[in-house]
């Protein structure tokens, strides 16, 4: 029996987070190098959209781009700009063929404008579908968008527009990037590392982790299913008995 037929469809995460991992080390294994790696990677954000689409998962939330990447190469960091920028011309049509809404969360403003022109233009074209959000986190981190979010509350403090009385954990939700995002149910992690690497640290509480040896490029649908009949084994009692 498949994966696939063992997943109870009433009981679906709705927000599945994934730390796409791996496609360097997967190209290297290839004898190629990492850009490869990171264009077949975007096969798997295809794949692996669309799965959950057909499934009827409604939120899933991809990190594409940490922060701390904009460390690596400066032949790398460009590769994959120009990747974006391709992968999201030639998406969109589908995207909205599959009734698919694009959203994205980070420091867009750390982006090529070029980026920042083609995101807003797959947001504004797909704003309106309602099957599935696929955010990408793009200049992201959890610890940049928490602190972020403090500056915006001490400004409004300081402004008398918010108490501090007032301050609690959905106030401050509502200052994160996924404001209008349920929180995740179900993180995976590819490529056998098991760290968080500043991913959703305030969203994910209470999320369940799955974390798998395929690199990106190899996570299938077979492999997605694998981790939500794992997700559904698992007695989920947040705190309580």
């Amino acid at each position: 029996m498949s994966y696939k037929d063992q997943i109870d469809t009433s009981r679906l995460p709705q927000h599945i987070a994934i730390i796409m991992d791996g496609n360097g080390r997967w190209a290297k294994k290839q004898g190629k190098n990492r850009v490869f790696g990171h264009t077949e990677g975007v096969k798997s954000v295809r794949r692996i959209t669309e799965a959950c689409a057909k499934l009827g998962v409604p939120y899933l939330t991809l990190y594409a781009f940490s922060t701390e990447n904009w460390g690596r190469p400066p032949a790398e960091v460009t590769a994959l700009m120009e990747l974006l920028v391709h992968s999201l011309r030639k998406e969109i049509k589908s995207l909205n063929d599959q009734n698919i809404r694009l959203n994205t969360i980070g420091d867009m403003n750390a982006l090529p404008p070029k980026c920042v022109r083609e995101l807003n233009d797959g947001m504004n074209l797909t704003q309106n579908n309602q099957r599935l959000t696929l955010s990408l986190a793009l200049s992201y981190s959890s610890r940049w968008e928490i602190t972020n979010a403090v500056k915006q509350i001490a400004e409004e403090v300081k402004q008398g527009k918010i108490e501090p009385a007032q301050i609690n954990e959905q106030l401050i939700s509502g200052y994160l990037s996924t404001h209008n995002l349920p929180d995740p149910e179900l993180l995976i992690r590819t490529s056998g590392e098991q760290r968080i690497s500043n991913y959703l640290l305030w969203q994910i509480a209470y999320t369940e982790l799955y974390f798998t040896e395929k690199y990106w490029p190899e996570f299938n649908e077979e492999e997605l299913y694998r981790a939500i009949v794992e997700y559904q084994n698992r007695d989920r009692r947040f705190g309580k008995l």
